[in-house]
């Protein structure tokens, strides 16, 4: 496969390895950007390894709460301009609110509001604004209690991210917090549990892969993957987390000294997953003249 300069350039941004050392590392895996990132890894190339890779589509993350329920929605749009267009803020928000009564984006979309579906109503928009949108993902979380926070916030309720967080008790303003926690953290699961077990073990592979490199000895190895393991656990919970107002207590600490226990949570942020096709301008143009 060949090796575009893209390539490499989204490498590197997504890691913080060199030019050559990311050109190497997609050579070597053939151009699989996942696989290149765990071998920048295992080289101890990899300054970090980002979850989601670049954010490359736009739009908003409404969030919305009623009683024991709250809701997460994902609308996209081209460009950030259309995200702090007053018209497309006010139908997301009418999104938002009819995403309540349902649990699936197809429901949402056949939701009739003032008089058309959701869907009707976003086609409508997109001739009016001129720009292709989509309502891409929803999410809703029950619990006893659910608290709603949504980041960089350009309008109530909507922003690039949007959290929601369940939980047992009373205290909201801990809650609250916990969901600005996740915004900033982006825990991979509730607990150790909650994991995905492909995960787990594609990771506990790649640092058995970088010990080795080490050249220690098998049963030295083994010691320091328990050690090495434990780190990613409590790296990649939510309960395991340092939390961030107070980084000397767990987010499981935290809580307890809080009189909360946090059931569930959800976070969607705006293009999370989605990548864009680019090319650079002399290719473009060169298209058009072909």
């Amino acid at each position: 496969m060949a090796i575009t300069a893209q390539m490499v350039k989204e490498l590197r941004d997504s890691t913080g390895a060199g030019m050559m050392d990311a050109k190497k590392a997609l050579t070597e895996t053939d151009g699989n950007m996942e696989a290149a990132v765990d071998w920048l890894r295992t080289k101890g190339l990899a300054k970090a390894a980002k979850k989601s890779g670049r954010t490359a589509a736009e739009g908003l993350v409404a969030v919305a709460t009623e009683g024991s329920k709250g809701i997460a929605v994902e609308v996209n749009s081209e460009t950030d301009f259309v995200g702090k267009n007053a018209d497309f803020q006010k139908m997301v928000g009418k999104i938002a609110t009819a995403a309540i009564a349902v649990e699936t984006v197809e429901d949402l979309k056949a939701t009739s509001v003032d008089g058309k579906t959701i869907e009707q109503t976003v086609t409508d928009a997109i001739a009016i604004i001129g720009e292709n949108m989509s309502v891409r993902r929803m999410a809703s979380l029950h619990g006893s209690n659910v608290v709603s926070y949504v980041h960089n916030s350009v309008a109530p309720g909507m922003g690039s991210i949007g959290v929601l967080v369940a939980f047992d008790g009373s205290d909201e303003t801990f809650a609250r917090q916990v969901a600005m926690h996740i915004a900033a953290a982006s825990p991979a699961a509730l607990g150790e549990a909650d994991l995905d077990p492909a995960l787990v073990e594609k990771e506990k592979q790649v640092q058995m892969d970088i010990a080795r490199e080490s050249g220690k000895p098998e049963a030295v190895i083994e010691k320091m993957i328990v050690g090495r393991m434990a780190k990613y656990m409590a790296e990649s919970t939510l309960l395991g987390q340092a939390f961030v107002v107070n980084p000397d207590l767990t987010v499981a600490q935290a809580a307890e000294a809080a009189g909360v226990v946090i059931t569930g949570f959800t976070r969607l942020e705006v293009g999370e997953g989605i990548t864009v096709e680019k090319e650079d301008f002399a290719a473009e143009v060169a298209k058009l003249h072909g």
